[in-house]
């Protein structure tokens, strides 16, 4: 198989600090280097060495501590203060719409779908298919008609490739995988005996704009799918890519039909989500999760180990390990049921033949 950690978004140019203020109209803090070099994007979450990040006011001082080690920080003019030496500071209007404008210049290949190239012509072993000769392929692969299969991808032993499904460059599949027809991965490291079921969707971008002068101004989504071993997908669901890090799937969760799991979320091992639920950006579910169908979970939420929350929910606030959850805006089972009795006895004390009196009145 290939590198096991393949770079699928590289920058076109290592850009100075210098440079990077000028492109999004900020200025370098009095007295700091404006040739230092940013070799990259990166996350509060993952903040990495070299790497340009941006924080907002709202940020804790947790999260500030630990960017003494990146190469540069976007800021406002209310936030400079409280951010740690070491990194250069770069002080704009607004960091959020500044750190877009930077990604898309450094990374414009990341501004759409994936790409399935044949750069160096087909592997003539799979005569129906389109198959880069640069992909490298294990033996027992079955490789379905129309199927498209990228440059430098790698697909392990004994798995099945359906019909015109979409492996996008640098793609790797485990061993004993089954990729349903039309299914379309890009940007995704799978594990091996991982299901795809038809039309399941893989590493598009995740919903990320923020608000410019023109409009709405896209986010690049540099970050990956990661799908552990054993998991599976239904028909039509769909993963988001990470916006910087990974949105990861833990090993032997079983995820339904039409699904949709937004960029940066972590799901894990074990867990069970049914058809039509939505999974907002950046949430974090733990192990041995069951989902009923239609839950909807807003961003940033976490979702504790063993949690069940029960079909149609609304989940807008964190929940503890091991609990069971119901209701929009959901809650505790037994606070939702209890609520659920009063007001069926309100609605049926309404219902009740009125007295002669109280028709009078």
């Amino acid at each position: 198989m290939l590198e096991s950690q393949p770079n699928f978004h590289k920058p076109i140019a290592e850009l100075s600090v210098a440079a990077v203020a000028e492109l999004c109209g900020g200025r370098v803090a009095d007295g700091l280097n404006g040739s230092t070099r940013i070799s990259g994007l990166s996350s509060l979450d993952d903040p990495r060495n070299g790497s340009l990040v941006f924080v907002q006011s709202s940020t804790s001082a947790e999260k500030l501590a630990a960017l003494s080690k990146v190469a540069a920080v976007l800021c406002n003019e209310k936030g400079l203060a409280a951010l740690p030496g070491g990194p250069v500071k770069i002080v704009v209007s607004s960091p959020h719409a500044a750190f877009a404008a930077i990604g898309c210049h450094l990374f414009p290949d990341s501004l759409g779908p994936g790409r399935a190239n044949a750069s160096d012509g087909y592997k003539t072993d799979y005569p129906d298919a389109y198959v880069s000769r640069l992909a490298q392929i294990e033996d027992g692969v079955v490789i379905g008609a129309g199927a498209v299969i990228g440059d430098h991808v790698a697909i392990g032993r004994n798995t099945i490739i359906g019909s015109n499904a979409v492996i996008a460059d640098h793609c790797q599949i485990g061993r004993e995988c089954r990729i349903g027809p039309l299914a379309d991965i890009q940007y995704a490291l799978i594990g091996n005996g991982v299901i795809l079921h038809g039309g399941a969707r893989i590493g598009q971008d995740g919903f990320g704009y923020v608000p410019g002068p023109e409009g709405l101004q896209k986010v690049p989504q540099l970050g990956r799918v990661i799908l552990q071993d054993r998991v599976e997908i239904g028909a039509n669901a769909t993963v988001d890519r990470g916006a910087l890090d990974d949105t990861v799937i833990g090993e032997g969760t079983k995820i339904d039909n039409l699904v949709q799991i937004a960029h940066n979320v972590r799901i894990g091992r074990h867990c069970a989500i049914a058809a039509h639920t939505g999974l907002s950006g950046s949430v974090v579910i733990g192990d041995g999760c069951l989902l009923g169908g239609a839950v909807g979970i807003a961003d940033h939420v976490t979702i504790g180990s063993g949690v069940q929350i029960a079909a149609s929910s609304g989940v807008m606030h964190d929940i503890p390990d091991g609990e069971r959850w119901a209701g929009t805006p959901a809650r505790p089972y037994k606070e939702f049921f209890r609520q659920s009795a009063a007001l069926r006895k309100l609605a049926a004390a309404d219902k009740k033949p009125k007295n002669k009196k109280q028709q009078d009145s």
